[in-house]
């Protein structure tokens, strides 16, 4: 069971990187790919946003490559400096996609709620749940009985990261289906662009898919080893 566990491991984490080169290459090819007439990003962030009556959700740039995110706290829509000026497919598919982020927040998105609730979790288990792991294995050939108490903790912190990645994959795949119908709805795109826009955000929704099979899998060895050792 442990080696298959391994190897599953192993593949999960080669699964990973090919989705970050995908996404990378892709968004990449589509980022020379004029859309809509020129207009930029930020531009149709704005109209899908205003056409739903979010007339309060300010757009930002921020630095970073593929930074964007809507943050739900400052309501606030923030566009990377090579999507928010860009008028390319795969800046629009990007920008369109984090409004649905608004949208879903805006909507009561059950997922996004569900998720949101467990950042405060999430936060403090990605912090000190590999640090209750090693100390459990440490203490296990000392003091099995605070080794086994450590890890097992150690092991419900974790299992906190993989729900977070289990819950963001609907919210994402959600975001981006929205982003595509409301592109669609404007009119300003044909086929050709709308295709490149769902090209990038499917390469995009494959990192969620990654992120939650290696944070399965690692969960899985961890109780193997939670098993074996007690």
């Amino acid at each position: 069971m442990d080696i298959i566990l391994y190897f599953l491991f192993i593949a999960a984490l080669i699964f990973s990187v090919s989705a970050q080169i995908k996404v990378s290459t892709t968004f990449k090819k589509y980022s020379r790919v004029g859309a809509g007439r020129g207009r930029t990003a930020a531009e149709v962030a704005r109209r899908i946003l205003d056409s739903h009556g979010l007339y309060h959700v300010n757009i930002e740039r921020v630095g970073g490559n593929l930074t964007d995110h809507y943050d739900p706290r400052s309501r606030v829509l923030r566009l990377s400096e090579g999507v928010y000026g860009s008028s390319s497919a795969a800046a629009v598919g990007v920008a369109a996609h984090e409004v649905g982020h608004a949208i879903q927040h805006a909507t009561a998105y059950k997922p996004l709620v569900f998720r949101t609730a467990l950042v405060p979790a999430v936060n403090f288990a990605s912090r000190f749940s590999w640090i209750a792991i090693m100390l459990g294995i440490l203490f296990m050939a000392i003091v099995p009985y605070v080794g086994t108490y450590l890890l097992f903790s150690g092991i419900i912190l974790f299992s906190a990261t993989t729900l977070f990645h289990l819950v963001t994959l609907p919210c994402e795949i959600n975001a981006s289906r929205r982003a595509l119908n409301e592109l669609d709805y404007t009119g300003w795109y044909s086929r050709e662009e709308l295709s490149g826009c769902k090209r990038v955000l499917s390469a995009a929704a494959m990192t969620y898919v990654a992120a939650l099979a290696v944070s399965l899998i690692q969960l899985l060895r961890l109780i193997s080893i939670f098993n074996r050792r007690r």
